[in-house]
């Protein structure tokens, strides 16, 4: 990790959140957002007769799935510094430069780099997971880290 932000994060008494927890916040999002999904879709979830008409309603509804991704993951981030996953495992994003939660351009930008690792076979989450600073590529992205609330 970068000599200096490891210095600032000790000054400030804050810790890099662990792989464990962010792995776990990612999977209460995710859930949470599912659900919603199936909820929103119920009805034609129910209509659905094989595998084969599910994996197509929901091929149907990718793009705004993402898009509910995007907006979820950039509102809560800029509003709370983190989202419903990372608040119940007391974790939460700031900015490299401030060490305070970032701003709506900063959670947009990552947001939107977010749903792209996503989409590139999660990729930018591996990222994150052999990098020093536990950087994924949206936060190396929107200069951000994940820290231990």
């Amino acid at each position: 990790m970068n000599e200096e932000i490891q210095d600032r994060l000790h000054r400030e008494g804050m810790q890099l959140a662990s792989i464990k927890k962010r792995s776990m916040a990612f999977f209460v999002d995710e859930m949470l957002l599912s659900f919603l999904l199936i909820m929103g879709l119920g009805d034609s979830f129910l209509e659905a007769k094989t595998l084969e008409d599910m994996i197509l309603l929901t091929n149907k509804f990718f793009l705004e799935y993402m898009a509910v991704k995007i907006i979820y993951q950039a509102f809560f981030v800029m509003q709370y510094g983190a989202t419903l996953g990372k608040l119940l495992l007391k974790i939460r994003v700031v900015e490299v430069k401030t060490l305070q939660k970032p701003n709506v351009i900063v959670s947009l930008n990552r947001a939107i780099v977010r749903v792209i690792s996503e989409t590139l076979f999660y990729l930018g989450f591996l990222w994150g997971v052999l990098d020093p600073s536990r950087q994924t590529w949206h936060d190396k992205s929107a200069k951000t880290l994940v820290v231990d609330a």
